[in-house]
């Protein structure tokens, strides 16, 4: 085991966006900060679909006063990706990817940080920027550990002529729906509502609402997903009827949350809601010293949260912390 007994004024979990905007933040205030990241840069951004278009224009999603520019109106993912590389390299942030937190122990002016790599890290300060995309909403039915199910959704190519059911009917399902019928897979899209999430980014509802319409994507909707088996799955309709669809793959398609055993891991509480405990303004929690930042100061509603509400978190914390709490 290896200790660093330098002692860091913050250290943040996380280098996602509201990651990136802490250490910006506490650079700029000439912290001494380091960013711990259990994936790649941006992690949840690179698990994005391969093609997928975002709502928000370029300028909404800047950090550091970086210029955001692309020749389109909406950034693709990789327009993200290439973009917060280039902030990482502008302000040469201190960084340490692919490594995992294990546990945080200690209160305010000594958090001892554990890593599997065999390291001890000891900082005054802790803010835990780790969104919600590793963790999604399991429908917790037979089959849905099988190989033939995801949650993520790249691209469709290798479901070519293959039977599909995606399951959700708010934005991320379907993007992959149509994505899978684009790509020549036959689909099946299961909703439990009765008519497509009011949130469907606009460019694209006409082309679902079409392809339903034609009979090109087969949709179910008020209609849940039973179980899960290697050919099929079983589904149950609002009249009770319940029914058998040959199924080659499954998208579950159902959102996503935040690591909450881990927050509660590190001290932080959770309320009834999900929302984990903490002040409005300074984003300060229950534990002295211990903030959170980005998509889980919403908790269980993070899909409320976007990039441009989030980029101003490291501004709110670091300005706490330097001025004495």
């Amino acid at each position: 085991m290896t200790d660093h007994r330098e002692l860091y004024d913050v250290i943040i979990i996380g280098a996602g966006p509201a990651g990136l905007a802490c250490a910006i933040a506490a650079k700029k205030q000439n912290l001494k900060y380091l960013v711990i990241e259990k994936g790649c840069l941006v992690h949840s951004i690179f698990r994005f679909p391969t093609d997928v278009t975002l709502f928000s224009t370029p300028e909404l999603l800047e950090l550091g006063d970086i210029p955001f520019i692309i020749s389109t109106t909406k950034p693709r993912r990789l327009d993200l990706l290439k973009y917060y590389r280039r902030v990482a390299e502008h302000f040469d942030l201190n960084i340490h990817l692919y490594e995992t937190i294990n546990r945080v122990e200690g209160q305010k002016n000594g958090f001892y940080i554990h890593t599997d790599r065999e390291k001890n890290y000891v900082t005054r300060h802790v803010i835990a920027a780790t969104g919600q995309f590793d963790t999604p909403n399991l429908m917790n039915i037979p089959g849905e550990n099988l190989a033939k199910v995801s949650h993520y959704y790249s691209e469709g190519h290798r479901y070519f002529k293959k039977s599909v059911a995606v399951i959700g009917g708010k934005n991320s399902g379907v993007e992959t729906a149509l994505d899978l019928y684009h790509h020549g897979a036959n689909v099946t899209l299961i909703h439990r509502g009765e008519t497509l999430g009011k949130s469907v980014k606009y460019w694209i509802l006409p082309d679902i609402e079409n392809r339903i319409k034609e009979g090109k994507i087969r949709a179910h909707f008020k209609t849940a997903v039973l179980q899960i088996k290697d050919d099929r799955i079983v589904v149950k309709n609002a009249m009770g009827e319940v029914r058998e669809i040959e199924n080659d793959f499954v998208f579950a398609m159902t959102g996503y949350r935040p690591n909450i055993p881990f927050l509660q891991s590190i001290g932080i509480e959770i309320e009834s809601n999900g929302t984990p405990v903490h002040h409005p303004k300074t984003l300060e929690t229950n534990v002295p010293g211990m903030y959170i930042a980005g998509v889980i100061t919403a908790g269980v509603e993070g899909s409320k949260v976007f990039i441009e509400n989030l980029r101003n978190h490291g501004k709110q914390i670091i300005g706490h912390i330097i001025n004495g709490h």
